[in-house]
C-alpha cells in the first residue's frame, strides 16, 4: 500500500520528498497530488498525457491471462533471482511498467517483509497493481521522464516487457542492486503470433538492450525460461488483446483467425532473463 512506499517516492515537480495526509501526497514546497480511491498515485509530471498507456481492455485481457497461470513459471524465475539478488541489500522491489502488479507480487510472495514499487503509465494498470498484494504501493508516471522515485531507492528493479531508461533505472537502484531484465526471443509465440497477425519480435531486440544498458549497467548472467501454454480461444484473444497487437487487429479479424486455429493449441513461451549491476 502507498503508506509503506510514500518515503521512497520524490514530487514530480520539484524532487522533495512526499508524505501522504488526508487523501493526498504532498512535498513540503506544497505540492499535491490526490491519492485515487483504488489506492494509487498518479504523478503523471507536467499535465502529461498517458497517449501509450494500456487501456482499460488491454488491461482487462493482462488481467485475465496472466491470472489463468499461463505465465506462472516466468513468475516464478523471478522470485527465484530476486531472492538472492536482494538479500543483502536494502531497499523496495521496484517494477518498471508494472502493468497489474503480476510479477511483482509473485516476487514479493517470496521476500516477506520487503515492500513494492509498481510503476506505470496507465491508470487502468495501477488499478490493478495497487489491489494485487498488499505490500504494492502503485504509481502512475512515465518511465521515458525522470521517475518519482528517490535516489538508492530499489534493492531490484524488474523489467518485464517494459521500457528501459537505463540512467533512470540506475539512479534509483540501490549501488549494489540487481536489475532484472525480461525480453522475449524469437521463439516466443511463435505458434500463435503469424495465425494470430501478432507484431513481430525485434531480431536485433538482443543488441538494442545491450546498446540502452550501455555506460550504466554491466551484465551478470542471463538464462532461458521456456514453457508450452496450451490455449484455449478465450486465451489466445487475451494473448492479442493484453499487447500491443491489439492496436492493429480489428475485433472481427481476430474472431475469424481464432476460430481458424481451431483451439486449444500448444503454444511456446520463450524469453530472455538477464541480471545487470550498476557500474
Amino acid at each position: 500500500m502507498l503508506a509503506d512506499v510514500i518515503g521512497l517516492l520524490a514530487c514530480p515537480v520539484c524532487d522533495s520528498g512526499l508524505s501522504i495526509a488526508h487523501g493526498a501526497a504532498r512535498c513540503p514546497a506544497g505540492h499535491a497530488y490526490d491519492v485515487a480511491r483504488q489506492g494509487y498515485l498518479n504523478l503523471l509530471a507536467g499535465g502529461a498525457a498517458p497517449g501509450t498507456a494500456d487501456t482499460p481492455s488491454m488491461v482487462a485481457a493482462r488481467d485475465a491471462f496472466l491470472g489463468a497461470g499461463h505465465y506462472r513459471p516466468l513468475a516464478d524465475a523471478l522470485a527465484e533471482t530476486c531472492v538472492p539478488a536482494a538479500a543483502d541489500v536494502a531497499g523496495c522491489v521496484l517494477e518498471v511498467g508494472a502493468g497489474t502488479g503480476y510479477y511483482l507480487a509473485r516476487v514479493l510472495d517470496a521476500m516477506p517483509g520487503r515492500v513494492g514499487l509498481a510503476l506505470d503509465i496507465s491508470k487502468h494498470a495501477a488499478r490493478r497493481a495497487a489491489a494485487a498484494h498488499p505490500r504494492i504501493g502503485a504509481v502512475v508516471c512515465d518511465a521515458w521522464k525522470r521517475l518519482p522515485v528517490a535516489d538508492d531507492a530499489a534493492a531490484v528493479v524488474l523489467d518485464v516487457f517494459a521500457p528501459r531508461n537505463a540512467a533512470e533505472i540506475a539512479r534509483v537502484l540501490a549501488p549494489e542492486g540487481t536489475l532484472v531484465v525480461v525480453t522475449p526471443t524469437e521463439r516466443h509465440l511463435a505458434e500463435a503470433a503469424g495465425p494470430l497477425g501478432m507484431l513481430d519480435i525485434d531480431p536485433d531486440k538482443a543488441d538494442r538492450l545491450a546498446a540502452q544498458l550501455a555506460g550504466h549497467f554491466r551484465q551478470t548472467d542471463e538464462c532461458p525460461v521456456e514453457w508450452s501454454m496450451e490455449l484455449d480461444a478465450g486465451a489466445l484473444r487475451s494473448l492479442v488483446g493484453m499487447g500491443p497487437s491489439a492496436h492493429h487487429v480489428t475485433d472481427a479479424a481476430l474472431e475469424e483467425r481464432v476460430d481458424a486455429m481451431a483451439a486449444p493449441v500448444v503454444v511456446t513461451a520463450s524469453v530472455s532473463l538477464g541480471t545487470y549491476r550498476p557500474l
